[in-house]
């Protein structure tokens, strides 16, 4: 069995394939000073419960945009599941693309995984779209190359600044509201985080495809990709696990 890590900057999803299948998924708040032994607690404790040996994962992959939780997560794989770690953005980890960026040095691991997953599944030219801490819209072309792409404010790190800057304005849930004309303090706030990232993704989604000349599948993924996807309508898919899927698809790359 294989373990795919995805460390994002709000939470850590594990991952356990059997061969193609994806058999579970546990999920962890993303915590920069947690140790290898607290790692294996939680997750081991968490295998048996769905019984399955953890003796049974014998390869691990992470791709992680906290670099500071990579030490503890290698350790927790080489000491508890004997396995080494494959971590992508590292030398030894092979994408199989292109970065056509003028950074690639810069590009974040997790856009990288993205795109594999949604080029593998949809071909190219293709936008995954992921709704994480940010919202971004990454592009690979025909090939499955990596050609840059757009970083937004996420949704929720946009509604918790809401609630930090101002003096008076409560923590609300994303949700669509009844109008776009708020009559309150909360639903006003609902429409414009609603609408207003209808907007900006609608809007977004039209400029890339007018700007690179050619017809672009459209990806989505995250949490919150359904929450929008009646309202957009710009969707070709949603991918809830593009993620662990991409991370798979590295993992038999490089094993090949």
């Amino acid at each position: 069995m294989l373990l795919a890590i995805d460390v994002g900057n709000t939470n850590s999803k594990f991952a356990v394939f059997d061969g193609e299948t994806l058999v579970s998924q546990f999920r962890l708040r993303t915590e920069a000073k947690r140790t290898a032994d607290e790692y294996a607690a939680w997750l081991t404790q968490l295998m048996h419960l769905q019984g399955f040996n953890p003796g049974s994962i014998k390869g691990a992959i992470l791709a992680s945009v906290v670099p500071q939780v990579n030490p503890n997560i290698r350790r927790l794989c080489e000491i508890y599941f004997k396995t080494k770690l494959l971590i992508v953005g590292e030398p030894d980890c092979e994408l199989g693309i292109k970065v056509l960026i003028d950074r690639p040095q810069d590009a974040g691991p997790d856009r990288l995984v993205g795109i594999i997953a949604g080029y593998k599944k949809y071909g190219g030219p293709l936008i995954t779209i992921d709704f994480g801490s940010a919202t971004t819209f990454d592009l690979a072309d025909k090939d499955g190359n990596f050609v840059g792409g757009v970083l937004s404010p996420g949704v929720e790190l946009t509604i918790e600044s809401f609630y930090l800057m101002t003096a008076r304005l409560p923590r609300i849930r994303v949700e669509k509201p009844a109008r776009v004309i708020g009559k309150a303090t909360v639903p006003a706030m609902q429409s414009g985080i609603f609408w207003g990232y209808v907007g900006l993704i609608e809007s977004l989604i039209r400029r890339i495809r007018a700007e690179y000349g050619e017809p672009m599948k459209v990806i989505a993924t995250g949490g919150l990709a359904t929450v929008f996807k009646d309202e957009i309508g710009l969707f070709d898919a949603i991918e809830p696990d593009l993620m662990s899927l991409g991370l798979l698809e590295i993992w038999r790359r490089n094993r090949q």
